[in-house]
């Protein structure tokens, strides 16, 4: 007789491209759909196995603990770089709830995070919004090594809660930016957001790039939590009140849009997103 093959223990796993309507565009993230507890280590282990910059762990939150939830909850989420877990991640978010709707949820889809209670829906056309806390920066000087680091000098710097934002003058200087990444490391926050006006006669109202070495992400494509913070800092100098839409362009090489819609300390992130892998994750 044949030796009885071993059944695997395994969990699904995606990858899936957000902020974009086009397979290999914007922000790929990582999505694994568990079903059973798992530890911490394990979880950074995978999100270093796949170097994306940000890695999603979601799991259903059932029975009593589900009924115990103030307010409710429908899922846990948590979000790994390759190096450390973060508090607060857009494209992941946005990649999670595409694969549960993907998946049959008709949402809203409520996500237990370290950044509270994070409610998503999606539209007719496949857009779906994210209701993330606003970041709006403060004033701050410019950080020691910035403008060395980043090779231009901004126009004003400021900090939110995880980030340093330097706003450049123009479109151009934020596309042709080569900053020394290592050099950005050494700036004590999680990323540097660079922003500037869109060009006079774009589609977008603002654009942005973002670096964050210090958590592992040389580069990130497109940085949702970065726009909770671009958000604010960009309807107040455009004159936009709240309910008005803004859209962001991040000019990374993968390029992406991200929809951005004032709430008073709130706000809508809103997105396309695009599965370009399915398939098991070994457990052991």
């Amino acid at each position: 007789m044949g030796r009885r093959a071993r059944t695997l223990d395994t969990v699904r796993i995606l990858v899936v491209d957000a902020f974009t309507d086009r397979p290999f565009g914007g922000n790929p993230a990582g999505v694994c759909l568990l079903d059973r507890p798992v530890t911490d280590e394990w979880m950074q282990s995978v999100a270093a196995e796949l170097k994306h910059s940000e890695t999603a762990f979601v799991e259903p939150v059932e029975g009593d603990e589900a009924a115990r939830a103030t307010p409710a909850v429908d899922y846990r989420l948590r979000w790994f770089t390759p190096e450390v877990e973060v508090d607060l991640c857009g494209h992941a978010t946005l990649a999670t709830a595409h694969v549960l709707f993907e998946r049959g949820e008709a949402g809203p889809i409520r996500f237990s995070t370290r950044s509270g209670v994070l409610a998503v829906t999606r539209d007719r056309t496949g857009i779906v919004g994210m209701d993330f806390p606003a970041l709006p920066p403060e004033a701050a000087p410019v950080p020691d090594g910035l403008v060395a680091a980043l090779g231009a000098t901004p126009t004003w710097t400021g900090r939110s809660r995880f980030d340093v934002l330097a706003v450049v003058e123009s479109e151009t200087v934020v596309r042709e930016l080569a900053p020394d990444v290592v050099a950005l490391a050494a700036v004590e926050a999680r990323g540097v957001i660079v922003s500037a006006r869109a060009d006079d006669g774009s589609p977008y109202d603002f654009v942005s790039r973002f670096f964050a070495p210090a958590v592992g992400v040389a580069e990130d494509p497109v940085t949702g939590s970065a726009h909770c913070v671009l958000g604010p800092y960009w309807a107040k100098e455009l004159g936009r009140p709240d309910g008005t839409t803004l859209t962001g362009a991040q000019l990374s090489a993968r390029g992406g849009t991200v929809g951005v819609t004032m709430r008073g300390d709130r706000l809508e992130l809103a997105g396309r997103a695009r599965t370009v892998l399915e398939g098991e994750l070994r457990l052991s």
